[in-house]
């Protein structure tokens, strides 16, 4: 149990990462999404949450 809680800092940090890669080498890019991402209503951005959540979940479950 605990060393699931030891894994916890190094996935966040890869999170971290991965998020930081998109504005890092496409700033552009990355600003004219986010301007079209908060466009959307929010019951879209909570579907494509739940999606993104959910896909992490069952990922995890199949590398576990």
């Amino acid at each position: 149990e605990g060393a699931r809680w030891e894994n916890l800092i190094p996935a966040l940090a890869l999170v971290l990462v991965i998020e930081g890669m998109l504005p890092f080498l496409s700033p552009r890019g990355w600003r004219d999404a986010m301007s079209q991402a908060s466009r959307l209503p929010d019951n879209v951005l909570r579907t494509l949450g739940f999606v993104s959540m959910l896909a992490g979940v069952i990922i995890l479950y199949f590398v576990q």
